[in-house]
């Protein structure tokens, strides 16, 4: 084992040590090392004593080196209990013997031994050991002037006693209590920490000694005796005296006496359960104390150690702190005498531990209710706490009458400070004796407000203790205090605390409060503030609590000086400002130093934690809020920071109302947690702002002026906090509705204006809330549900504001209701439901007001409601809404309003519809008295039916017919109002109605509307618009100038009144018509509509020769939507269609009396509506309507030409009347039952083109029409006749193209749409017609007839070619004088025209180059559909017209070779273009492809004629050249000749024909036999023009032989000449 080695080590070590000198110690080393390996454990080595002999025999030799060895091992034995207690006797003489050797390591080790037996089982338990180890420390103690030795020996002893009184504790069983490791409480951060550890530790403490308390014992155990005697000694030796037991006759007092404190303070059970020790105590140990606390002047000649003292004041503590409940009168002589010493004249030192004494009381809980409880409380004893109490408050005053109070003040705030930061508050080292002394003081003055802070914390803590236990009520909590409430123990304490100490605390804090700036310091005394008022209110303290709250408002908000605020003033200045412009109001100066911010903190604090039980007391809160209020709205208000750091004009705003925004939000937040304050205490919240206000009501009862900002602020406070308050407490609202609602009534009733306003505004807000609150939003209850819970909530708000308008008597508060209501409405107008009917009555009577403004708020309201409140209005209230409305319609007093309101008539009318059933189109025997009971006309959705007797006694069935004919009542009434806005919007609506809402009416409705209504209407703004007067009204004034008015100007439109009538019959018009439109097969079902529609004919007929324009052109529209909307489905009779062609037709009969403007407009508007009217009405016309309606075109096409002979000349353009002939001639076509009239319809428009004779010659051919056609016109003839039986129009025929111009494109797209056989027989007629227009190219050359013409004829033969084709239509029995007669008219217009007319030098005036280009386009155009189209089809054009038709190319082809050469040079470019392009075109004719081309017989006959001409075309072209070559010698040939033989020769080159062609060239048979059989005659040509070629050879033109050579070439190509090799 390791103690064994250990041994076996230091026995060797011995035995070298003591070979030389001493030998028998050596011998017994070497023995004890022999018993030492026999043995094995702890023991074996106790039973063998020679082990422990040889260790004192070594140190018995007192040799230095010997007696550490032998010390060591004895320490190694004792310490693992291998020492028998019998031998302890023995070890302790030899350890006396070496606390009397001088060696410092001797005497150490020989402590350390003791130490070691204490601590070991060999711990002395007969007097005579105790007393001889306690006086080996004694002695080394009392005699050593070693330091480690006094200070080993001291630790020593100290170990040893507190091992003995443990033993003792152990002997007698008592609990281990301890109070702390250290004598005095450590100090925390602040006075909060320091009473939560002090509260911890009394508590536990309290706890062990009642769990370990039990009858105390007179009777000591051995070990007891010992510590009881170890104990007096110490007192005696503390007293100055000796201490007999241990023989010693003299210790250090202080020695002593930090000894018995450490006693006192950690073996409380000894004292408090053992009477030996207790009576020690009361006698020996207090008058110890008490002869110590002795003042110095009773200690004449001593001078007193400061350590002494604080030992003396120490265990005064502990004796006060832990045994004050057993030692009465001791403790309360000790206290006195501690109090006494803050005020006597004692040193600086002295009172300063005694202070700490006495704070270390106060922030301890437990100490200070036990102290308190058994002295204040027991009328026996001096109230030592409340003495206590005013000597810290002393020490506290004092600072105000010391030289340095400043000073000392600031010293107090730093140690505040460090201490807040958790470092030690430190003086520097260089001080100087006057800063010791300040710092002295103000440590002094520290200690005591710190102990009145923890007084107060202690009221707080054992309130809470008391609420905990269930002693007192919590503040969260309603409670109405009684007569036993405060019977309990702990809430007696802290009643009778509260009483005995507020006042004293207060002064003390107040003083504090008001001379300290330092920020740590401030905070602690308004947590002190905080905790004792809210302690006073969970204790319903009255006095105390107003007191408290009282003193902290006046440090709030302060006022600053007059120094302050000339200070303030010049920060905020501009050192270059102007004066004006710094000019500040010091009335509203405020600034905030951050003690006030934190006041305020802790007032909202206090607020909060107290809502429920300040009652009358929130007047003091409130008069402080307000003035926070106005502070942070203030544009002057700033922080002392901010004011005194930067000028106002550079500081930050972020920065400068960080504290305003902190403050303001607390504010808030104070009374939003109103909602979690009881019913009672939220009542006397607003009692107390109500009291708040009228205060400040009373101080403004004058004008605006008189009224100061802080009074109005206060008003102000108390309105927005009222708002807050029910804003947060909607869910319970109705007991607080009316004590709110109150007060704004009563404001609004003030003389001020502006208190006026703002209780206006305080109302709307209220209300919203209320009705914009969760409950009134709960769509999941049913009306029943809501009128059991929400009715008189409902009520009571609307019901405010109605008895408001009425009573009021100020104009701007009546507006004021109204704007309210307004808001109410759009906010939440679809959750009221019972407060409908005082809502209508209240705006019907704003109807009949005077003033323009409350007029208009009311009817905002009712567009508010009609626009979302009428799905959620009872159907009992919609006949009072729609009377409302119609109150606002009819008003006088804004036009604006009238016209609206109209509108919402057709809202209201929209809604009340939707109960009509669909259903009621249907005629019912009930007629208007038929009930719709369908379930939409329940008064809510979604309510079942069931037994619900008061409920379904308040609804009543609503008659939605009914209502719908009051609301045409009212529209009626409007239309024959004065104002034409208004009338005009009235038939707007009553139509629009009628127009939506139709298909629900049924017959019997319908009747009375028509008869009722609708055409009583009619006959009214008929007779108006003919009767009123036609003087030109004048505008309003507006102004003046030069003395004389200036009036708004009015259009000419609308200058008369009857041409404000005429607008609404216009729209009286309109409406029928829209109505037509939709409904006319309903309505033509009606009895005796025809009646009325013949009434409504007459009307119109009236309207069109008597009334104005826009009334004839309504008139018009007004039949016209009423046939083309239902023609088009064939449920319109025929004899309204007739009807109203009778009216047009009579209109273009009576053209002689009906002219002017207004006649052309009729006029134009009839051919319009005709040829809409055709075209949905096709199939009902028959051959006499078309008759009529082709009447009726003739008669207004000739009328026109009477009327505007000179229009075209004067605008240039067609008139307007012919202009609508042609916009609907394409769509008069004819439909396949009434196909004859197309020959009808042609030849009645072919009648309006120009014509070379007067009179029309019957050509060639007509004798060959049908039999259809002979009969259509006879019958268009005797139609002509009848319709101009009446008339005295002339027959003069049209002489201006313009019109001609525009028809001709109509005519022939007509005839491209015709049947075949109408075409065909009138193709003849269309190409006459055309080939004469094409023919005035002669005599006005830059007329656009000629154009328009030719490309309509160009139209007709290239897009309709197949008239002219073989077979085209199989069906069409043609005979050949008819084709013949085709043919012959389509070559006279080509070989007229084009050689007549095209490519010739014609007189024109100038017209430009576009102009030209385009007409030789036209004339190539022709060409190439000639050539390209006609010649080319298959046609069955007999061969003579073919051989017409080329004769005709060839001819112009010819222009340009058959001049002479010196006209040649003159004539035009285009000339020469146009020849080539007929010379091109006759190559084109003549040649073949049997790639591209699909020969025909017809092509192959024109092949065959083209040939022919050709070649000789081209011999002519050639024997030209050389005749001009020789007649100009050297002179060059012209251009244009030139370019015809090059072109002739290109051509000839490249042209190949096909071998029927080839047949009919002039050749010899054999030749072409041969070519014929080699295929070789596709370019037989060339033979035939061989001579001629040959001829020209020689010409003088380059380009001319080269194309020669070419040619010859290919001849001898043809005749297989080609040149071969001689050599094969």
């Amino acid at each position: 084992m390791a103690l064994v080695a250990a041994l076996e080590a230091d026995l060797r070590a011995l035995s070298a040590e003591a070979r030389r000198r001493y030998p028998a110690v050596k011998d017994g080393a070497e023995h004890a090392i022999l018993k030492l390996r026999s043995s094995s454990s702890a023991s074996d080595l106790s039973s063998n004593e020679d082990i422990l002999r040889i260790f004192l025999m070594a140190c018995g030799v007192r040799n230095t080196k010997l007696s550490v060895i032998g010390l060591s091992c004895l320490q190694k034995l004792i310490s693992h209990d291998a020492v028998e207690p019998s031998s302890l006797k023995e070890i302790l003489d030899t350890l006396k013997d070496h606390s009397e050797m001088a060696e410092e390591n001797i005497q150490l080790k020989t402590l350390q031994t003791i130490l070691i037996i204490f601590q070991s089982r060999l711990h002395p338990e007969t007097e005579e050991n105790m007393v001889l180890g306690l006086s080996i420390c004694l002695r080394l103690l009392d005699n050593n002037r070693l330091p480690s030795v006094y200070n080993t020996s001291a630790a020593t002893f100290r170990q040893a006693v507190a091992m003995i009184f443990d033993q003792v504790v152990s002997a007698e069983s008592l609990p281990m209590l301890k109070y702390g490791s250290s004598s005095q409480t450590a100090r925390t951060g602040s006075v909060t920490g320091d009473l939560s550890q002090n509260i911890n530790s009394s508590e536990s403490l309290e706890k062990d000694v009642i769990s370990g308390r039990s009858t105390m014992r007179d009777t000591l155990s051995e070990t007891g005796k010992l510590g009881l005697h170890l104990l007096e000694d110490l007192t005696a030796s503390a007293a100055g005296g000796s201490a007999a037991w241990l023989h010693v006759t003299s210790l250090p007092r202080t020695f002593s006496l930090e000894l018995i404190e450490f006693v006192l303070s950690n073996y409380i059970s000894v004292f408090k359960i053992l009477l030996p020790y207790e009576q020690v105590l009361r006698h020996q140990i207090c008058s110890l104390l008490m002869t110590s606390l002795r003042t110095s002047s009773e200690l004449e000649g001593e001078m007193v150690e400061p350590y002494f003292r604080r030992l003396v004041l120490r265990s005064v503590a502990h004796i006060i702190r832990l045994y004050s409940s057993s030692l009465i009168t001791e403790c309360e002589v000790f206290l006195n005498m501690l109090v006494k010493a803050t005020f006597l004249d004692l040193p600086l030192w002295h009172r300063i531990l005694v202070l700490e004494i006495l704070r270390g009381f106060c922030v301890e809980a437990r100490t200070l209710r036990i102290l308190f409880q058994n002295f204040d409380m027991n009328p026996k004893n001096t109230n030592v706490v409340e003495s206590m109490v005013k000597a810290l408050a002393r020490v506290v005053s004092s600072i105000q009458f010391q030289e340095t109070s400043e000073e000392s003040l600031a010293a107090v705030a730093g140690m505040f400070s460090s201490k807040a930061k958790g470092i030690e508050w430190i003086l520097d080292n260089d001080a100087s004796s006057a800063a010791v002394l300040v710092a002295s003081e103000a440590h002094a003055i520290t200690l005591a407000i710190e102990g009145l802070l923890g007084v107060v914390f202690t009221v707080a803590t054992l309130t809470d203790e008391a609420v905990d236990v269930g002693e007192l009520e919590s503040p969260r909590y309603e409670h109405h205090p009684s007569s036993d409430y405060y019977t309990g123990k702990a809430s007696h304490i802290c009643i009778s605390m509260v009483d005995s100490l507020w006042l004293t605390i207060l002064d003390a804090f107040s003083l504090i409060l008001t001379r300290s700036q330092g920020e740590a310091i401030v905070l602690e005394i308004l947590k002190g503030y905080q905790a004792f008022t809210q302690a006073c209110g969970v204790l319903h303290a009255v006095e105390p609590l107003n007191s408290f709250l009282a003193s902290l408002c006046k440090f709030t908000i302060v006022l600053p000086t007059d120094a302050e605020r000339r200070s303030f003033s010049s920060l905020v200045q501009s050192p270059m400002s102007k004066r004006s412009e710094i000019q500040v109001d010091q009335k509203d100066v405020i600034v905030l130093t951050p003690k006030n911010v934190q006041a305020l903190r802790t007032l909202f604090n206090v607020a909060h934690r107290l809502h429920n039980v300040l009652g009358p007391s929130w007047v003091l809160v409130l008069e402080t809020l307000a003035a926070l209020d106005r502070a942070i709205h203030s544009p002057h208000a700033t922080t002392q920071e901010v004011a005194t750091a930067v000028p106002k004009l550079t500081r930050e705003p972020s920065r400068q109302y960080a504290d305003f925004s902190i403050l303001s939000s607390l504010n808030s937040q104070l009374f939003e947690s109103s909602a979690l304050m009881h019913v009672s205490a939220v009542k006397s919240l607003l009692s107390a702002l109500h009291m708040l206000s009228h205060q400040s009501m009373t101080e403004t009862s004058g004008s605006v002026s008189s009224a100061s900002s802080k009074q109005i602020g206060s008003i102000s406070f108390s309105v927005d906090r009222m708002i807050s308050i029910l804003v947060n407490n909607l869910h319970r609202v109705e007991p607080l509705w009316d004590q709110v609602v109150g007060h704004f009534l009563e404001l609004a009733e003030h003389s001020n204006q502006n208190l006026r306003n703002m209780a206006l505004d305080a109302l709307d807000q209220s209300i919203c809330a209320v009705l914009g609150s969760e409950q009134f939003g709960d769509a999941t209850l049913d009306v029943e549900s809501k009128s059991i819970e929400l009715k008189s909530v409902e009520c009571a708000v609307l019901s405010s504001l109605r008895a408001l308008y009425f009573s009021a008597q100020k104009s701007d508060v009546r507006v004021g209701s109204l704007k309210i209501l307004l808001h109410v409405l759009e906010r939440c107008g679809e959750k009221l439901y019972y407060s409908w009917p005082g809502i209508l009555e209240m705006l019907r009577s704003v109807a009949d007001a005077l003033e323009k403004d409350v007029a208009t708020l009311g009817f905002q309201s009712l567009r508010v409601i009609m626009s979302d409140g009428l799905p959620t209005l009872p159907e009992d209230c919609l006949h009072v809404c729609i009377d409302v409305t119609g109150a606002y319609s009819a008003q006088k007093t804004d036009l604006n309003i009238s016209l609206t309101a109209i509108g919402l008539l057709w809202t209201l009318t929209d809604f009340v519809a939707k109960g009509l059933h669909h259903g009621s189109l249907m005629e019912k025997e009930s007629g208007l008295n038929t009930v719709d009971t369908t379930p939409q006309q329940t008064i809510v959705e979604g309510v079942e039916d069931s037994n619900k007797p008061d409920y379904e006694a308040r609804i009543q069935v609503v008659n939605h017919e009914k209502l719908l004919f009051l609301v045409f009542s009212l529209i009626q009434k409007l239309v024959d109002d004065e104002r034409p806005e208004v009338r005009n919007s009235a038939v707007r609506t009553f139509f629009q109605i009628l127009g939506s809402h139709g298909n629900k009416l049924s017959k019997s409705m319908w009747e009375d509307c028509l008869w009722n209504y609708i055409f009583p209407m009619l006959d009214g703004a008929s007779h108006k618009a003919a009767t009123s007067s036609k003087d030109e009204w004048q505008g309003k004034e507006i102004g003046t100038r030069g003395g004389k008015a200036v009036h708004m100007l009015i259009h000419h439109s609308r200058n008369t009144a009857q041409k404000q009538w005429d607008e609404t019959f216009v729209l009286v018009l309109g409406g029928i018509a829209r109505l037509f439109r939709s409904y006319f097969p309903l309505l033509e079902s009606l009895p005796n509509f025809w009646s009325g529609w013949e009434s409504l004919l007459a009307f119109v007929k009236n309207s069109i020769f008597n009334g104005s324009k826009e009334v004839s052109l309504a008139a018009i529209n007004c039949l016209q939507t009423a046939v083309v909307s239902h023609c088009v489905k064939g449920n319109l009779q025929l004899r309204y269609l007739n009807s109203v062609m009778d009216v047009y037709e009579l209109v273009f009969q009576k053209s002689s009396s009906y002219t002017g403007d207004t006649a052309s407009k009729v006029k134009q508007e009839i051919l319009h509506g005709l040829g809409e009217l055709y075209v949905q009405s096709l199939k009902m016309f028959d051959d006499k309507m078309y008759m009529q309606l082709l009447g009726i075109i003739d008669l207004a096409i000739k009328q026109a030409i009477i009327s505007s002979e000179t229009f075209e000349t004067e605008f240039g353009h067609v008139p307007p009347v012919l202009r609508h002939v042609l916009e609907i001639l394409p769509s008069l076509g004819p439909p396949e039952h009434l196909s004859s009239m197309w020959l009808i319809l042609l030849r009645e428009f072919l009648h309006y083109l120009p014509r070379v004779d007067s009179a029309l010659a019957n050509e060639e051919g007509e004798t060959q029409q049908s039999t259809i056609g002979h009969r259509a016109s006879s019958e268009v003839s005797e139609r002509k006749a009848d319709s101009s039986s009446d008339k005295t129009t002339p027959t003069t025929r049209i002489t201006s193209n313009m019109f001609a111009e525009k028809l001709i494109p109509a005519l022939v797209e007509l005839l491209l749409r015709a049947p075949a056989a109408e075409k065909y027989i009138m193709f003849p007629e269309v190409i006459q017609n055309l080939r004469r227009c094409m023919m005035t190219r002669r005599d006005n050359p830059d007329g656009s007839l000629w154009k328009v013409a030719a490309e309509g004829f160009n139209r007709l033969l290239v897009e309709d070619v197949k008239i002219c084709s073989v077979g085209g239509d199989t069906d069409l029995k043609i005979n050949k004088p008819a084709r013949i007669r085709i043919w012959k008219e389509i070559g006279d217009v080509y070989e007229i025209f084009l050689v007549g007319y095209c490519g010739r030098a014609l007189s024109s005036n100038s017209l430009p180059p576009a102009a030209l280009k385009a007409n030789e386009t036209l004339e190539m155009a022709l060409v190439d559909g000639l050539g390209d189209i006609v010649l080319k089809s298959t046609v069955d054009a007999p061969r003579e017209v073919l051989e017409r038709l080329v004769l005709t190319l060839d001819r112009c082809a010819s222009r340009t070779c058959s001049l002479p050469i010196e006209t040649v040079e003159l004539m035009p470019a285009h000339c020469s273009r146009f020849s080539l392009k007929c010379l091109q075109k006759l190559f084109s004719l003549s040649s073949f492809s049997s790639e591209t081309e699909n020969w025909h017989t017809t092509r192959a006959e024109v092949s065959r004629i083209s040939i022919i001409t050709l070649m000789e075309r081209c011999e002519f072209i050639l024997s030209r050249l050389l005749i001009d070559e020789n007649n100009l010698d050297n002179r060059p040939i012209p251009t244009a000749r030139l370019e015809e033989i090059i072109f002739a020769l290109q051509e000839l080159d490249r042209l190949t024909i096909h071998p029927e062609a080839a047949s009919v060239l002039p050749l010899q048979p054999y030749l072409k036999t041969i070519l014929r059989d080699d295929n070789r005659d596709t370019r037989a040509h060339l033979l035939v023009l061989f001579p001629s070629l040959c001829e020209i050879v020689l010409s003088r033109e380059t380009r001319v032989r080269e194309l020669v050579q070419v040619l010859l070439r290919a001849v001898a190509t043809e005749l297989g000449l080609e040149k071969v090799s001689l050599s094969s």
